[in-house]
């Protein structure tokens, strides 16, 4: 499993690999056929019109039904059995693009699919992936009902102007998903500023008609808004400002938190807005104050109010019946509030927001594990986005959920009174096989896992949830192939399916070295399609790899 200098080659005639070492001998590598699994070839001659089982009588040249044909029908009859309802018409295009894509001669005059046919289907992941690839939950209840996709600030960057970054968020803000985009502020921002924030995003931003509200709308009621969430201005300039503090409750500022000058103010302006600051002409002055006049004060255009604990955590976590509202607390105080007043926190979150963040000595922009906060009904999860690494892919891994629309639906125990009334069964287990993997020849040299030999992969499976379901579990080692076939079945009791992500690695076993990495995903449990399916793998960075897939197949007992 060494790594020193080699050649290699491929003799394409024979369908094999040469490695040459120490520039002695060399050695070859057949690469295997890629043929269905039995459990493939099962499920075709099941329905396949000649199969042995399917739809009516055929011919078959080896009684076997290997060689018989599914057309739309019985290919729809084979995606009911997998627990999805489709029409004869949608079957049809699947049929059409699966031929479309292996049979460029002949797809006009080919109905249906043969075997080879059936088994690339199930290995195309975009039309036969491991989860509901679009939106699928109700999107019509509170925003607190739902875990919200949400990134921290990013660390150790350079400043950018607010308004570039108020204008690439108008621009771009849609493009992956039409649901709300909730912007967290810390502005600073003066109140002649503040009214260009209205300016920028114009009607996508969405403002409730009162101060306050008592409960936050649907993401279904402001697809394509942009909302806000801050600090109140009085709220920050009491914070800020001392003289605020003296007017209302008569405190003298402290030297250490004098008031700005004007001079530092202007100069705020020309650093976030990247202009230079200009004196205005009377006739300017009175053109702005009477379209001021038209506009909503800063503090109506906050629809979240947001706060850091001002006293204990315990207190702040008290629901009030006629206002709802944000909390942010850091990774640390979460784990200290969850141990001490876990009901509290689930209590809170049924109708408030809760955003939790990365502690501050986090520079190199590394995460922390986010489902102790999913588990106690928080909703935002800040993440460093910029960054990577297991953390990150539990995160890219509940948000496939809902078609990735940034929203996934929280479990229906964690909106109840309590622990005591949950909906899920305590009995669940989920088998999973790992068939075969596929792809890594495409993607990566031939001697980038191993210099003297083909790859020996292996697969690890983990459950991350709650505490009691958290389990691994390992394949065997394939090795000097290419294309490992493991065909080996793991169960894995849970307990809270709803809140279980299922984590995917596969590894290139290495004797004197590190295993090399060879591809990983994750997927929420609670949106697994049952059935043979195809599993695309990401790289350390989340990024989709061009081929390398799994074939996997998922039953819920």
């Amino acid at each position: 499993m060494g790594k020193e200098k080699k050649t290699e080659s491929y003799n394409n005639d024979s369908g094999s690999y040469n490695y040459r070492m120490f520039k002695f001998y060399n050695r070859k590598f057949k690469i295997n056929e890629v043929t269905p699994t039995d459990d493939v070839r099962d499920a075709f001659c099941q329905f396949a019109v000649g199969g042995g089982g399917g739809g009516t009588d055929g011919d078959s040249s080896d009684g076997d039904g290997s060689t018989g044909v599914m057309g739309a029908e019985q290919l729809c009859s084979f995606l009911d059995d997998h627990g999805e309802s489709t029409t004869v018409a949608e079957a049809q295009r699947l049929i059409d693009e699966v031929i479309r894509r292996r049979h460029h001669v002949t797809r006009f005059t080919r109905h249906g699919l043969d075997l080879d046919d059936f088994f690339n289907f199930l290995f195309y992941d975009d039309l036969n992936p491991p989860i509901t690839p679009h939106v699928h939950q109700d999107m019509t209840a509170p925003l607190s009902h739902y875990f919200i996709y949400t990134g921290h600030n990013s660390t150790l960057t350079t400043p950018v102007p607010l308004m570039k970054c108020l204008k690439s968020i108008r621009d771009y803000a849609f493009s992956s998903s039409p649901y709300p985009v909730i912007i967290t502020l810390e502005d600073h921002l003066t109140p002649d500023l503040q009214a260009k924030v209205a300016e920028i995003f114009g009607q996508m931003l969405y403002y409730p008609e009162s101060d306050s509200l008592v409960e936050f709308p649907s993401p279904a009621s402001l697809l394509h808004r942009i909302i806000i969430s801050t600090k109140p201005p009085k709220e920050y300039l009491e914070s800020r400002n001392p003289i605020v503090k003296q007017k209302d409750n008569n405190v003298s500022p402290s030297s250490e938190d004098e008031t700005p000058r004007t001079e530092e103010i202007q100069t705020l302006e020309s650093m976030l807005f990247d202009q230079d600051f200009e004196s205005k002409s009377d006739s300017d002055q009175e053109d702005e104050e009477a379209s001021e006049d038209q506009k909503p004060a800063y503090k109506r255009l906050i629809t979240i109010h947001a706060g850091k604990p001002k006293g204990t955590v315990k207190e702040e976590m008290k629901v009030v019946v006629d206002k709802v509202r944000r909390l942010s607390l850091s990774e640390q105080e979460l784990d200290r509030t969850c141990s001490s007043n876990s009901q509290d926190v689930v209590r809170f979150t049924q109708r408030n927001l809760l955003r939790i963040y990365p502690k501050g000595t986090r520079f190199n922009s590394s995460n922390y594990k986010p489902l102790i906060g999913w588990t106690h009904g928080a909703q935002m999860i800040a993440f460093n986005m910029q960054g990577y690494g297991k953390s990150l892919w539990l995160m890219h891994g509940m948000f496939r959920a809902n078609g990735g629309c940034g929203y996934v639906k929280k479990p229906n125990f964690l909106m109840k009174k309590g622990f005591h009334d949950e909906v899920f069964d305590p009995r669940k287990k989920l088998p999973v096989k790992v068939y075969m993997g596929d792809g890594w020849r495409m993607d990566f040299s031939h001697t980038h896992f191993d210099a003297y030999s083909p790859p020996d992969f292996y697969t690890k499976m983990f459950i991350v949830g709650v505490p009691a379901d958290n389990a691994k579990k390992k394949t065997k080692i394939i090795e000097d192939n290419w294309y490992p076939i493991w065909d080996e079945e793991f169960s894995f009791p849970l307990t809270v399916p709803e809140l279980a992500l299922l984590r995917i690695e596969v590894r290139e076993y290495d004797m004197s070295e590190k295993d090399d990495f060879g591809g990983q995903t994750c997927l929420p449990v609670a949106e697994l399609r049952p059935g043979i399916r195809s599993v695309p793998l990401y790289d350390k960075k989340g990024e989709k790899m061009k081929s390398v897939r799994l074939l996997m197949r998922f039953i819920f007992e």
